[in-house]
């Protein structure tokens, strides 16, 4: 029987914080508290706590729950790996691929959904709200659903980088600014695994989810919630477009490097020479990634 969506979208994210460290060998991962997390039922986590039981990233342990269990613990091949079903083969990145390179129209129905992707009601509807979640569908005011241009374009991806280069600094400048250093130790570690290049174990989710954490991290810092809103609804959106985006461990590790250097910045005190940084780097971030993410038709063979 098929995983729903849902059910592989939190497997995936929970083995990207096996891999960044959030959950370490012998971390309890309750379901309840999943759920609340997530902002899900707890009927989708229970699938995927099944999902990497059978994986052997975790364990169930009888009357205590379930376990997070050493790599070397793990079946054959799937350290460091998304769990079956996971992109390629999930619905919801077909219908990201499908609708960024217009094979299907802006106006859908839960029906034509549910026939393409050869889906059951509870599972088309998952992947719909998903969709809407990120920002790139809404429920139309009758019947049907609409697919959102955002991020769909070069100029829209730019446009969202370049809001992004306003706001970042802006928000290390703030006079409600504090520099929490529990928060930042915990970005370091990451951010420093990632800078060294030792990524060969490590999942493609688990390196883009940990950029998105970085960000927000700093950003909650400004004490003004309406930078880190701001920030969210900016990573929710460019989300559709990096789909197609290949993760080039290189690149992974100038970003952290950079990252490392905010953080030492920021650590002393030097909030304006932070802020100058985090203008260049995601100016650098965003000629990195734009002509991956969306190739002119000249570029096309050096961006495959």
């Amino acid at each position: 029987m098929p995983h729903s969506p849902l059910a592989l979208r939190i497997a995936n994210d929970i083995i990207a914080r096996i891999g960044m460290g959030e959950f370490g060998t012998g971390s309890h991962l309750a379901t309840e508290a999943l759920a609340k997390r997530f902002e899900v039922s707890r009927s989708p986590v229970r699938e995927a706590l099944a999902i990497l039981c059978d994986q052997g990233v975790i364990e169930n342990r009888r009357n205590r729950g379930f376990f997070v269990l050493p790599s070397s613990g793990r079946k054959a091949g799937e350290a460091g790996v998304e769990p079956v079903g996971a992109r390629e083969s999930d619905p919801y990145y077909e219908l990201a691929e499908d609708w960024l390179k217009d094979r299907i129209g802006a106006d859908q129905t839960e029906q034509a959904i549910r026939d393409r992707y050869n889906l059951t009601r509870s599972q088309a509807q998952d992947l719909l709200l998903r969709a809407s979640r990120e920002g790139w569908a809404e429920p139309k005011p009758g019947y049907g659903w609409k697919l959102r241009q955002v991020a769909k374009t070069a100029e829209a991806f730019e446009e969202i980088y370049r809001f992004r280069a306003v706001i970042e600094p802006a928000a290390l400048l703030e006079p409600s600014f504090r520099f929490d250093r529990t928060i930042a130790a915990a970005l370091r570690r990451t951010q420093e695994r990632l800078a060294s290049g030792e990524l060969d174990e490590l999942a493609p989710a688990a390196m883009t989810a940990a950029g998105a954490e970085f960000h927000e991290g700093i950003i909650r810092m400004s004490g003004n919630p309406m930078f880190f809103y701001a920030l969210e609804r900016a990573n929710q959106l460019r989300r559709l477009a990096e789909y197609r985006l290949k993760v080039n461990p290189q690149r992974i590790a100038v970003q952290s490097s950079e990252h490392l250097q905010i953080l030492d910045l920021l650590a002393k005190g030097d909030n304006l020479e932070a802020a100058h940084l985090m203008r260049r780097h995601l100016s650098g971030a965003l000629a990195s990634k734009s002509p991956v993410v969306h190739p002119r038709a000249d570029d096309a063979g050096r961006a495959a």
